[in-house]
């Protein structure tokens, strides 16, 4: 048996940065992280784009709009003070028809109210930034959207976070909790306070202890091309208007850490958690659960979501996912481009009674145990600011009494 104050189940962004902030704001308490893998960031953590957004997609009440640009900022200043990678490239949102240049009003609008320095291009001003981009009439810039590694800077954090003290336990995946006690691989735990934090399964987990009833996790897989043919043709990152109905950003092209091109990423309707590739990771049980709430989106047709399974899946014929994203520019090889490269999973959240994606994060908990159940993009981004939120309200539903196991 062992003993912890807090125990946190996930070794991705939102539990690492989580541990981070209960070790700063409690340096004698005992913090321990389980992780089924064999080291940290093996899903949706390491599998993003890298981008730190600006925070001028989201509506500004909503938890996405808060923390975005502050998030933005905290994770550049941790790159630059710990040596990380960062590729301060920008951003560039470009329409292609009139009925998208509404969009752009939009976006400026919502960029203005979250406080984000977002610039309106003409076609001139956009030939200096990066002369390869093409848009209707305007273009929106991002001067402070950017890119790092998400794998290095998780492989820091864990670094930083053991050295403080936080244990981490690999090979380790969670298999029950019940009165504080949690089981996990060959370990038992004791723990004062538990915090999910387990990305895909944060639903599942929830569930066990309450919480969290009324939604299920929905997985889409996301893919990218790579542009193997040079890292010359494009200079920033280039996005189309996205349908701001849904929590999906459409293809676009991401400038990335080294100055690779890559575009993506899909939104295809997975069938099971981690339907990475292939049977790989197949659970019948996830499968039919999964089948279920995806066959009645597709009858109900809720948000559109007919339209969009047929469009994405028409992704996976590589000439009509190059060609998507032709639109964007003047000129570029289409056969430049590479495989498919290593997929993602984003764990979206469906109210199942209303057949809704939740558009923004949602934590839910109580004096023993929270639970992070909506951590999609931009997490990552935000993943600073939202872990002291999250740490504020355990302290909230704590009532500020003192959390200590044993």
């Amino acid at each position: 048996m062992r003993y912890v104050d807090y125990l946190i189940v996930g070794g991705g962004i939102i539990g690492l940065t989580i541990a981070r902030e209960l070790r700063r704001r409690f340096p004698e308490r005992k913090i321990a992280i389980i992780e089924k893998e064999a080291d940290v960031a093996q899903h949706s953590s390491g599998r993003n784009s890298g981008v730190l957004h600006a925070g001028f997609y989201y509506s500004a009440d909503s938890l996405k709009a808060k923390f975005t640009r502050e998030g933005n900022q905290a994770m550049t200043r941790y790159c630059e003070e710990n040596g990380l990678k960062i590729n301060k490239c920008g951003k560039i949102v470009v329409a292609t028809s009139e009925e998208e240049l509404q969009g752009l009003y939009e976006l400026k609008r919502r960029a203005d109210r979250n406080g984000v320095d977002l610039r309106w291009l003409n076609e001139n001003e956009l030939h200096l930034i990066d002369p390869n981009v093409k848009t209707f009439k305007k273009a929106l810039y991002s001067p402070t959207t950017s890119t790092v590694d998400p794998v290095e800077v998780c492989a820091k954090l864990k670094e930083e976070i053991t050295a403080s003290g936080v244990e981490i336990f690999f090979n380790c995946p969670y298999k029950s909790q019940k009165d504080g006690r949690v089981h996990a691989g060959d370990e038992v735990f004791e723990c004062a306070y538990f915090i999910n934090a387990a990305g895909l399964y944060a639903d599942k987990i929830a569930h066990e202890a309450g919480f969290g009833l009324a939604y299920t996790i929905i997985p889409f897989k996301g893919i990218y091309l790579k542009y193997a043919k040079n890292k010359t043709d494009l200079q920033t990152n280039v996005y189309p208007v996205p349908n701001l109905k849904n929590p999906f950003l459409g293809v676009h092209f991401t400038k990335t850490v080294d100055g690779s091109i890559k575009i993506g990423p899909t939104a295809i309707p997975a069938f099971w958690r981690e339907n990475y590739k292939g049977l790989s990771n197949f659970k019948l049980g996830e499968f039919l659960s999964v089948l279920k709430f995806e066959m009645k989106l597709f009858f109900t047709n809720a948000f559109n979501f007919r339209t969009l399974a047929f469009e994405e899946m028409r992704k996976y014929v590589k000439s009509h996912f190059i060609g998507l994203s032709l639109k964007m520019v003047k000129k570029i090889d289409s056969e430049g481009f590479g495989d498919f490269m290593r997929p993602g999973i984003r764990a979206q959240l469906l109210n199942k009674e209303t057949l809704e994606l939740l558009q923004d994060f949602v934590i839910e908990g109580d004096h023993r145990s929270m639970h992070i159940l909506n951590a999609v993009s931009p997490a990552f981004t935000c993943s600073f600011p939202f872990a002291q939120y999250v740490v504020d309200a355990i302290r909230e539903k704590q009532g500020g009494q003192k959390v200590e196991a044993g």
